[in-house]
């Protein structure tokens, strides 16, 4: 299955400021019924067989953010503008994001980056941009799809 990030409004079904209840809703309908995972905490976050994690964060009965972790097979891909965010190397997803819009380093993670403009975060927990076969930090681990105003609170930073 294929996920087009779309900020702000959202990822697939899953609408930036929907009700919780909707969200709750969606994601559960983005389980794959004949492999449900022991992980899946409902209202939380779902793992697709792909290995897809698929995490919701609401606040005030509205859907806040969604998180998608780097699947572990290709049966799942997360798409922005085209650029596939877990299957290429996070140096080409940073170069091709700056092509259309700023994207910088994390001041507090410097090998994760922040496209503000996008209300896009993606994380990886080191810079391995030097060695491929080290999946953990050659790729991104995750993205994040916020609503405006997200990382202007005082928990977010």
């Amino acid at each position: 299955m294929h996920f087009e990030l779309v900020p702000p409004i959202g990822v697939g079904p899953l609408q930036i400021g929907m009700s919780r209840h909707a969200a709750n809703s969606v994601l559960d309908s983005l389980r794959e019924p004949t492999a449900i995972s022991p992980s899946d905490q409902a209202g939380q976050h779902i793992f697709r067989p792909s290995g897809l994690m698929i995490s919701i964060e609401c606040a005030r009965d509205q859907l806040e953010s969604v998180e998608l972790g780097r699947p572990t097979e290709p049966s799942d891909v997360v798409l922005f503008r085209g650029i596939d965010l877990f299957g290429l190397p996070a140096r080409e997803v940073v170069t091709r994001i700056s092509e259309a819009t700023a994207i910088a380093a994390d001041d507090e993670e410097p090998a994760s980056f922040v496209a503000p403009e996008l209300l896009l975060s993606f994380w990886r927990p080191f810079d391995g941009d030097e060695q491929p076969d080290d999946e953990q930090g050659y790729y991104f681990n995750s993205v994040l799809l916020a609503r405006p105003g997200y990382y202007d609170g005082p928990s977010h930073g």
